[in-house]
């Protein structure tokens, strides 16, 4: 299924929406997640916090979305955190510059490129605007920040453009309340912003929109001396370096050189397996490194977790190794001192971060997981049972002969342990498409042999088998099949 399908899908069921859009000044890039799409992001959440936050034993925080000029100053987002733009001389339509030329030039041009990169080759390819086919103006930086004005006086500071910059200026205290000792991972989910200049396809670049950041604080002295590490050295990572693409294990890629030590190695395995579990089909994933011209202007080390869609390869994961840039910036710029107690000896931790956009992991859950089965005329979405925005459906045969009330009588007392869905109305076969095409695994069904015997049928969504059981062995049986692996 295609991108096409996955929008249909989320506008008619509830999974999202686009914000204001009752309103022609609504503005591009602002979407808004409907009830069975809270559901689904909230599961794809507690999934996170299970395999990576707790699993590693990290911290995790909820810091603030506005935030003073001096930490964006001392993070370098000020200074460095911009887009290639142009601009039509004619119609003033703006433009992001290395998309455009990959749009009707076909290069790829790096977004961190000189600038005189792009005017060189617009010039050269004659690439003129879209909507008019007029020249453009030389090409030049913007800043993706929101900026905002606090108090009377309009003191400036800024939406974050990214989670973890709370998780840096927090980390001298953090590390000493909570006792910290390195390595020790640091959490964060929340929204972040960016004024992206043409904002497209729903979920996939936003304005507005969700991560789960983590940064691991290291000694730089000790990223191969990791104990941890055999847990993961067996889990198979699919690698892209330039153009060759490698299927190895964590400890052949370390071995090999292909990522530089067991810390990163690591963490991404710890990152594969927790997307193997979440639906995504892994034979269309890959970490590709990047290339010093693409990397972040931070970081030393930079992996991208991509998975590919009908829209092509998605970044879904930015993991950078930042060496000791936050902390050092930090500490420079507020002269407060970062460096930790590690066996007795002072360090400016280094830092290696896993952030993760959360909304575009959703929308690959989705396409790879949404199908048609033709032979049954229904559209399916084959999510994993603990993923489900809804568990269980409770359906009533009909409404009459005691059925309703009998139906209500189960669907009260599961409700309080499972995201169920209590349906009267409609034929059975169109009521089991409905929850078919949301992911609900299981539908039960309450019909005349109900009242005589207390058993049920339950509805497997993705073989369309139906057995009877107990009314008393429901609890037992969903607890099972929907328990997290």
């Amino acid at each position: 299924m295609n991108y096409d399908n996955v929008m249909k899908l989320a506008l008619e069921r509830g999974f999202y929406f686009p914000s204001c859009e009752i309103y022609p000044d609504a503005q591009a890039g602002f979407w808004e997640y409907g009830p069975v799409g809270v559901s689904l992001k909230n599961k794809f959440l507690e999934l996170w916090r299970r395999e990576l936050v707790r699993r590693d034993r990290m911290l995790e925080i909820d810091g603030s979305q506005i935030m003073c000029k001096s930490v964006f100053e001392a993070s370098g987002h000020l200074a460095s955190f911009a887009d290639p733009i142009i601009k039509c001389k004619n119609c003033k339509s703006t433009f992001r510059a290395d998309k455009l030329i990959v749009e009707l030039a076909s290069i790829e041009v790096p977004e961190s490129a000189p600038i005189e990169e792009f005017d060189k080759i617009i010039i050269e390819k004659k690439i003129r605007c879209t909507k008019c086919s007029g020249e453009f103006d030389k090409a030049h930086k913007f800043n993706m920040m929101f900026k905002v004005g606090i108090g009377p006086e309009e003191e400036p500071a800024y939406l974050r453009p990214e989670t973890c910059q709370s998780i840096f200026v927090d980390f001298p205290r953090l590390f000493k309340t909570m006792r910290g000792k390195l390595p020790l991972g640091i959490a964060q989910i929340g929204k972040s912003f960016r004024n992206e200049i043409s904002p497209r396809q729903s979920l996939l670049r936003l304005r507005e929109f969700y991560q789960a950041e983590i940064e691991v604080f290291c000694n730089p002295k000790k990223l191969n001396e990791l104990e941890k590490f055999s847990e993961v050295k067996d889990t198979v990572i699919r690698i892209q370096v330039n153009d060759s693409q490698k299927t190895l294990t964590c400890t052949e890629a370390v071995e090999s050189g292909v990522i530089p030590n067991k810390f990163v190695a690591y963490y991404l395995g710890l990152l594969s397996e927790f997307y193997e579990k979440t639906g995504i089909d892994m034979k269309k994933s890959r970490f590709r490194k990047l290339s010093d011209k693409e990397k972040a202007f931070y970081a030393e080390i930079a992996f991208d977790f991509e998975v590919e869609t009908t829209t092509g390869w998605l970044e879904l994961v930015a993991c950078n190794y930042r060496s000791g840039y936050d902390l050092g910036g930090h500490s420079n710029k507020s002269k407060e001192k970062f460096e930790v107690l590690d066996d007795n000896e002072k360090v400016l931790p280094h830092v290696f971060e896993i952030s993760m956009g959360i909304d575009r992991s959703l929308y690959s859950i989705l396409e790879h997981n949404l199908r048609e089965d033709k032979e049954n005329d229904r559209i399916v979405l084959s999510l994993k049972p603990y993923l489900a925005p809804i568990h269980v459906g409770i359906l009533s045969l009909v409404k009459k002969d005691g059925l309703e009330e009998k139906t209500d009588e189960i669907y009260m007392k599961i409700k309080t342990k499972y995201d169920a869905f209590l349906d009267h109305s409609g034929a059975i076969g169109r009521r089991y498409r409905r929850l078919d095409e949301i992911g609900t695994p299981f539908a039960i069904t309450v019909d005349h042999q109900t009242l005589q015997d207390e058993t049920v049928t339950i509805r497997m969504r993705d073989q369309m088998s139906q057995n009877r059981i107990k009314i008393s062995e429901l609890d037992s049986v969903l607890s099972k099949e929907i328990a997290y692996p």
